[in-house]
């Protein structure tokens, strides 16, 4: 509860006290000794939420820039990258199905966060930092004002206040407030995804005895540890995360292409859930004797969405209150590191004097080009080729190897500033995304054509692809020629029956169809 006398006026209220806003206000703290901020939370305690995997770039963002290194490794799990699981329909366990991740350990640092203890964490310190925190408090209106004093209205306590800030920061969440109050807020019609997710407890393990008797060829495989990846099992149109937290819970969710995948309706979530996922060989084998958490259990549909403005003078908008485009990957912890970077050192730079409107437009220039580019090169039509091991294991080294290369660099040789420059941004990332999309349109193409004559899966069986792992160390980045080398075989081999086609739409895919599952 506060114990602070509210004030009428401060110099920024952030809107939400989850990571996104409570590391806002600790990096404005930071920078702007003497800054008055308030922190806006509607919760008495946050929940649990999805966004638990973290990568490279937001694992330096909470270790090095936030400094919670020590925390993390103290109370999350150190997580053992991204894992892949491929099935076809001879496939029949889990040593049968075609494998794509690391062979050994990671280099750099990622966690699997219990978001709710993580973020309690981070809003903690920001306390501790300096910042003002109301909670449970409900936010029911703000009124912009550009140049002067925003206005928020809330209740608390069982009074209706009003606050005013030089600066707001949004971080909502999907609840996205400002977007949708000003009509910036639009749903990605191109990427119509829809989720289903719970924890769970009892699932087997993956590095355990009883997998390893049963299956001791498949457990030799992998010297590294399966079960702390994020372990992503596959089908068609459709992907599963699996996310071990500190406590022995298990997150398990699917997310899937409304357009391609039919998700059936009726009965309680989790059990459709685990219908969906028992039809898989490797679910079947990890889930048989799991339960689920009755009282964590989620659904939503049409997950991506963006804000056409990300910023005004006096307001801006961090993580999903911003955008969200899809878990696979878990960019979301990047966003969050790139757009509450971005958002402190916008307002403190404006605080220094400098000009607003040039400053203002740059950061929507930047966020809304990265938005679009990190869309079209990761995302747009993936879920057509991910269910394709050989498809999506070529995809994947370049993905990780453009990433590491462009994204991951950057921060670990030039500090925090860094993360003022988001993936994509003007002028150097046009030839990234340019390469990115174009191998993600070619791979769509090809599975396109695999669907329609009947070839799916056919590599999906007992392959692997494991691979040794990357540094920072430039050489690493000659490996992309020969993965260029790959694709341009592909192209040959198969490719080329696509070159000059139409792209023929998916009878899957049929506006009828598409109705009807809306």
């Amino acid at each position: 509860m506060e114990t602070t006398p509210l004030s009428d006026e401060y110099d920024v209220i952030v809107l939400g006290g989850a990571l996104s806003g409570a590391a806002t206000a600790t990096l404005l703290l930071r920078h702007n000794p003497g800054i008055r901020v308030l922190i806006i939370e509607r919760t008495e305690r946050l929940g649990r939420r999805v966004g638990e995997a973290t990568v490279e770039v937001s694992a330096y963002f909470m270790g090095r820039v936030l400094g919670l290194t020590r925390y993390l490794n103290e109370n999350q799990i150190c997580k053992q990258g991204l894992r892949f699981w491929f099935k076809n329909d001879e496939v029949e366990n889990i040593s049968q199905a075609s494998e794509l991740g690391a062979k050994y350990q990671v280099r750099l640092p990622s966690y699997q966060l219990d978001r709710q203890t993580f973020d309690e964490e981070v809003l903690r310190r920001a306390g501790e930092a300096g910042a003002q925190i109301l909670r449970p408090a409900v936010i029911r209106n703000v009124e912009l004002n550009a140049c002067g004093l925003q206005s928020v209205e809330l209740k608390y306590a069982g009074e209706v206040k009003t606050v005013k800030a030089r600066w707001v920061v949004d971080a909502s969440g999907v609840a996205a407030l400002l977007a949708r109050k000003n009509g910036w807020w639009v749903r990605n019609d191109e990427h119509p995804t829809a989720a289903a997710w719970s924890r769970w407890r009892g699932l087997k393990d993956w590095d355990g005895r009883e997998l390893a008797e049963k299956y001791p060829e498949w457990s030799k495989q992998c010297h590294g540890v399966r079960g702390t990846a994020t372990n992503h099992i596959i089908g068609d149109g459709w992907w599963s995360w699996w996310i071990p937290l500190k406590g022995g819970d298990t997150s398990v969710g699917v997310v899937f292409d409304q357009r391609i995948v039919e998700w059936k309706e009726g009965g309680k979530v989790a059990d459709r859930l685990k219908d969906f996922l028992m039809e898989h060989p490797v679910a079947r084998e990890l889930l048989a004797d799991a339960t689920y958490d009755e009282e964590d259990v989620h659904w939503r549909r049409n997950l991506a969405y963006y804000s056409t403005t990300f910023a005004g003078d006096g307001f801006v908008l961090v993580g999903d209150a911003a955008a969200f485009m899809d878990p696979f990957y878990s960019p979301g912890m990047d966003w969050i590191s790139f757009s509450t970077t971005s958002a402190a050192h916008l307002i403190t730079r404006i605080r220094k004097g400098e000009a607003a409107e040039a400053l203002v437009a740059k950061h929507n220039r930047d966020f809304a080009t990265c938005h679009r580019r990190w869309f079209e090169s990761v995302y747009k039509d993936k879920y057509h080729y991910m269910a394709e091991y050989d498809l999506m294991s070529l995809a994947f080294r370049l993905d990780l190897s453009l990433y590491y290369w462009g994204v991951v660099v950057p921060p670990f040789e030039e500090g925090e500033m860094a993360l003022t420059m988001p993936p994509f941004s003007p002028p150097s990332g046009r030839i990234f995304a340019a390469l990115m999309s174009c191998y993600n349109r070619r791979f769509a193409a090809i599975a396109k054509r695999r669907r329609k004559h009947g070839l799916l899966g056919k590599t999906n069986k007992e392959m692997r692809c494991l691979l040794p792992g990357f540094t920072l160390e430039r050489k690493d980045m000659f490996r992309l020629f020969g993965m260029l080398f790959d694709w341009a075989k592909l192209e040959l081999r198969e490719g080329f029956y696509t070159w000059f086609a139409p792209d023929e739409e998916d009878p899957l895919r049929s506006p009828a169809k598409t109705e009807a599952r809306a």
